[in-house]
């Protein structure tokens, strides 16, 4: 059915119930469409002005509408009570322990994505947000010697593919900011969406579950030039690319990708 769809390449442990949901709905619109279009033609049949020259002014008598009507909001309630409600509250509830998971920070800037690595010792540098300016975009403190082997990267976000004896693959945690305006930092292809709110730092995870390189969209008009937010890309790598990657990247200043 997903491939019915059109649905975009999946690429994430948890995107596979999300393409789930969207095609129970799917499912539900086209029995609503067929019911819809089949009862407007009994209509025209119906109450054709040959079959009811005299005009009746007591109209339906029966609850018929009322009760088909009751059963698609019954089904609506199923799908978001029964599916969407449980699915977000696993991804709330059980957020991966951050020892076990890679971490990136992430600052959203009109236009263009700020990205955030801690160094060897696997600790992010302490921030203050006085400290914010054009070359120190995520205000790290240049006294704390945790920060001055954290890695900055804009518009490319790199992390492992690994699979853990548990067979699960490890968790990536993300955490979003935004500099100015409100942006959205989305990935289709993870079917992962998560607003950039300026003096605000929301965290987020997924398990990706293959290679890849994928586009990072902004899913909230941001500016004139909000369609260059789709100038970044994740790649998803084995660990021994992640682990080059990440060692020929400066520690301290941000580059950009090539």
């Amino acid at each position: 059915m997903s491939k019915l769809l059109g649905l975009p390449v999946l690429a994430s442990e948890h995107g596979q119930q999300v393409d789930n949901l969207i095609i129970y709905v799917h499912w539900l619109m086209i029995v609503l469409f067929v019911g819809w279009l089949g009862y407007f033609v009994y209509t025209l049949f119906r109450f054709h002005h040959s079959r009811n020259p005299k005009a009746d002014y007591f109209g339906v008598r029966n609850h018929a509408s009322n009760y088909i009507e009751g059963a698609v909001a019954l089904v609506e309630g199923v799908l978001l009570i029964g599916v969407a409600i449980p699915f977000w509250a696993r991804a709330v509830e059980k957020f991966p322990s951050e020892n076990d998971s890679t971490r990136v920070q992430v600052v959203a800037q009109q236009f263009l994505w700020n990205f955030r690595y801690p160094g060897k010792d696997g600790e992010f540098g302490r921030q203050e947000m006085q400290l914010v300016t054009a070359d120190n975009m995520f205000g790290v403190d240049p006294k704390d010697e945790h920060g001055k082997d954290d890695v900055q990267t804009v518009n490319e976000l790199h992390v492992p593919l690994v699979k853990g004896a548990d067979g699960n693959f490890k968790p990536v945690i993300i955490y979003i900011s935004s500099k100015d305006v409100i942006h959205s930092f989305k990935i289709i292809a993870l079917r992962v969406t998560q607003d950039a709110i300026p003096g605000m730092r929301i965290p987020m995870w997924f398990r990706p579950t293959q290679e890849g390189r994928y586009q990072i969209n902004c899913a909230q008009l941001c500016g004139n030039s909000h369609s260059s937010m789709s100038g970044g890309f994740l790649v998803v790598e084995s660990q021994a690319a992640f682990d080059k990657w990440l060692a020929s990247k400066k520690p301290g200043a941000a580059t950009s990708f090539e």
